[in-house]
């Protein structure tokens, strides 16, 4: 059983911002050479696709009738 429902959104937007981490220590290492500018679109352009790829995702549950949920033990009544 889930806890939550999955939200595709945060975790594109938590893989590029792994991604840009990644790249920064990298350059910190001196593994590679990181130009600062090189952030912007990984950071923006990482965001945006989060925010289209949440939108998409509401988009596309709205249009979905709701689940029937399972009954639970508990609410089957006295025993």
């Amino acid at each position: 059983m889930l806890r939550h429902e999955f939200q595709p959104g945060r975790l594109v937007a938590g893989v590029f911002l792994i991604l840009a981490g990644v790249l920064f220590a990298g350059d910190a290492d001196g593994l590679w050479d990181t130009p600062w500018f090189v952030m912007i679109p990984v950071v923006a352009g990482g965001l945006c696709l989060a925010g289209a790829v949440g939108f998409l995702t509401r988009w596309i549950r709205r249009r979905r009738p709701p689940a029937a949920e399972p009954a639970s033990p508990r609410s089957a009544g006295p025993v």
